[in-house]
């Protein structure tokens, strides 16, 4: 059986608890939809590929998202398409 992976916890403050109770209910609605919209669209193929990566570089990545909370393919997932976008630059490449 396949783990399902810990969902983050959202906390509200009580000012934002008061703007929702104060929501009209076609407004509530229109959330909803789009909640379900963003949240139900397929996700894309994914691909099994083959990276040789040293070792030493491997673990210290590996140790780091340990420490953050974060699954190490994900991360990598991630910087892929922070760098896509441009948001990673020259100073976060690793030697």
């Amino acid at each position: 059986m396949t783990k399902v992976p810990p969902r983050p916890v959202q906390f509200f403050s009580d000012d934002y608890l008061d703007r929702c109770r104060a929501m009209k209910p076609a407004e509530v609605l229109e959330f909803l939809e789009g909640f379900r919209l963003l949240h139900n669209r397929p996700r894309p193929k994914s691909r099994l590929i083959s990276l040789k990566v040293p070792e030493d570089l491997l673990e210290a990545f590996r140790r780091r998202c340990h420490l953050e909370g974060t699954r190490y393919q994900t991360q990598i997932k991630r910087l892929m398409g922070d760098w896509l976008r441009g948001s990673g630059g020259a100073d976060d490449e690793v030697p």
